[in-house]
């Protein structure tokens, strides 16, 4: 059970980078696709009615750094458990997600602290 939350907690720790060349591996070595899962599991969603009105998840989106960029770098850095680099390059590139598929309760509260840092954010 040990080996298991060490793993676990491992996938959590991925950079972008990381989990790219996991994903590549995982295709080339298992011939396994991950694109598909998500598809896969966003299909059903897409045709039941009642679940099209009630949304879970959220995708906190960073639309621009505004006036205290570094201050938004290192609070996505913290946020995303990412590194200093891949974070510089989430608020580099924005609009960019910074998070996906995240509670309400979740989504607003990172809403919350980047635009206490001074980052413009929006929720889809």
């Amino acid at each position: 059970m040990a080996d298991l939350k060490d793993f676990a907690e491992q996938l959590v720790n991925l950079t972008v980078k990381e989990v790219n060349e996991l994903a590549d591996i995982l295709k080339e070595e298992y011939g396994i696709e991950p694109a598909a899962a998500a598809v896969a599991v966003a299909g059903p969603v897409a045709g039941g009615g009642e679940a099209a009105e009630e949304k879970t998840e959220f995708d906190v989106i960073l639309k621009a750094a505004g006036a205290s960029k570094l201050a938004v770098v290192k609070l996505v850095k913290e946020l995303t458990g990412l590194g200093l680099k891949e974070a510089k390059e989430i608020v580099d590139s924005a609009p960019s997600p910074v998070k996906e598929g995240v509670s309400k309760d979740e989504a607003e509260g990172l809403k919350k602290s980047l635009e206490e840092a001074g980052a413009e954010v929006e929720l889809k």
